[in-house]
């Protein structure tokens, strides 16, 4: 027995949003043998376009039921049934969250009329339900409104039953599918390429677009990991609507798969990756000449297009750093901007500081190059050696001076003892702090993989 299921609602999300209406058809297999419909008080307002797209105003769901009082019934009909929709993770997610705010667990297997549809009927320009409406001659009187949209799926459902002479329905309702799970519009073969190695994966629009960039140890299982659930939280149902493909790079490693990921988002910007797009170290260490001609070292806030002489997530770190460097190179406290006051310089200079004039430029500017060499010095260089794709390579990140220089893939037989012939067979990427501090993390948890070059 199946469960034909269409809502409108007043957004796209069930967390945030109620539903105005609702119908339900149940479907014998045959031919529909009992109807429900019924308006919805949705207790927030319906905004201007969705009122102009499904008719339904606030005025004439103000006495109409809230939904918690038609949960009871709403449940009784979908429970032990198969639920079918079109697009059935919009209408699954918010039926599933609002029967659960009214104390129902709702539990059903579903059928997708957009998944379906492509595998039974090929070849169609457009699977939404107006235009396969149109093209298969079925009649829809009531556009967006939830009887209506409800019968028209199951007259087209009614059709998917005659014409699946390949088994797609049963295929697709057995318990080890899962195919109903996946977002309306991605194929099921992106699913099934897809390997169980580490790498980075893409989620692609309509138009081939990058809208989500993931890393993993397992591609497949972190990518079906996407799709289990019904969270109602924003932005998912819309999410799910935009993945139409998946593309996929295998990296050697876990580590590999991390930096890649970091890379690609920020070449790509993609839409719905956040985290690493915010990314990037606070403050940072920066020297100037002043009109005296004396070298200034300052702490201040990160710029984009200026080079850094270090980087740090804190102020507080930023002046124990500089301290530090005052301290040992005996430093002015006032050219390095610690002391802001008007009193006598406290650096052990005192009188003869360089901030007095009591030290020339050239003096106190070799003691600044000297701190500065010591920060250039104390940055490493090594690589990580690791597994690569197959048995007869191995994965390489380089990390110069500091700094991600770039990663790759070379002979299982390569001898990397020389910098400067392994950066000839490492691809150069942009780096960031972000992926300098996981390298090294990386590294000081396995020492042996680490090669550190003199």
């Amino acid at each position: 027995m199946y469960a034909i299921v269409d809502i409108e609602t007043t957004g796209g999300h069930a967390s945030a949003n109620g539903i105005t209406e609702i119908a339900i058809c149940i479907h014998d297999g045959s031919k529909i043998i009992k109807r429900f419909e019924s308006l919805v008080n949705p207790q927030r307002d319906i905004p201007v376009y969705i009122r102009a797209l499904t008719g339904i105003t606030n005025e004439m769901v103000q006495n109409a039921p809230l939904f918690k009082d038609i949960a009871h019934e709403v449940f009784q009909l979908l429970h032990g049934k198969i639920f079918v929709a079109h697009n059935v993770n919009f209408d699954f997610s918010f039926l599933r969250y609002h029967l659960s705010q009214a104390g129902y667990e709702l539990q059903c297997n579903k059928l997708c009329t957009v998944r379906l549809g492509r595998k039974i009927m090929p070849g169609f320009p457009s699977y939404s339900l107006g235009k396969l409406c149109t093209q298969l001659g079925i009649i829809n009187n009531s556009r967006h409104r939830a009887m209506g949209d409800a019968e028209a799926t199951a007259t087209l459902f009614s059709l998917y039953l005659e014409r699946d002479g390949t088994g797609h329905i049963t295929k697709a309702l057995k318990q080890n599918s899962r195919e109903q799970v996946l977002p309306p519009n991605l194929p099921k073969a992106d699913i099934e390429q897809l390997p169980y190695t580490p790498g980075v994966y893409y989620f692609h629009d309509s138009k081939g677009k990058v809208i989500y960039v993931g890393k993993a140890k397992n591609i497949r299982k972190r990518v079906c990991s996407h799709f289990t659930g019904n969270n109602p939280g924003p932005q998912r149902q819309e999410f799910l609507r935009n993945i139409h493909n998946i593309t996929y790079q295998i990296c050697g490693t876990e580590l590999i798969a991390f930096v890649l990921e970091a890379v690609e988002i920020k070449r790509l910007w993609p839409k719905y990756n956040r985290s690493l797009k915010r990314f990037e170290h606070a403050y940072a260490l920066y020297d100037y000449v002043d009109q005296r001609g004396y070298v200034r070292l300052a702490i201040d806030k990160h710029r984009k297009y200026q080079q850094p002489l270090y980087t740090c997530n804190t102020l507080y770190e930023g002046y124990g750093l500089v301290n530090r460097l005052i301290e040992e190179f005996e430093l002015c406290p006032k050219l390095c901007f610690i002391q802001k006051n008007n009193a006598v310089c406290n650096s052990i200079h005192a009188e003869n500081c360089a901030c007095c004039g009591g030290m020339s430029a050239d003096d106190y500017n070799a003691k600044v190059n000297a701190a500065v060499d010591s920060l250039n010095e104390a940055l490493p260089t090594f690589a990580i050696r690791d597994e690569g794709r197959t048995h007869d390579e191995h994965s390489c990140i380089l990390i110069e001076k500091g700094r991600f220089y770039g990663m790759g893939y070379i002979s299982h037989y390569f001898n990397a003892d020389n910098v400067q012939q392994l950066k000839n067979h490492l691809t150069p990427y942009p780096g960031n702090d972000y992926i300098r501090n996981m390298v090294a993390g990386y590294a000081s948890r396995y020492p042996e993989r680490k090669l550190i070059f003199s």
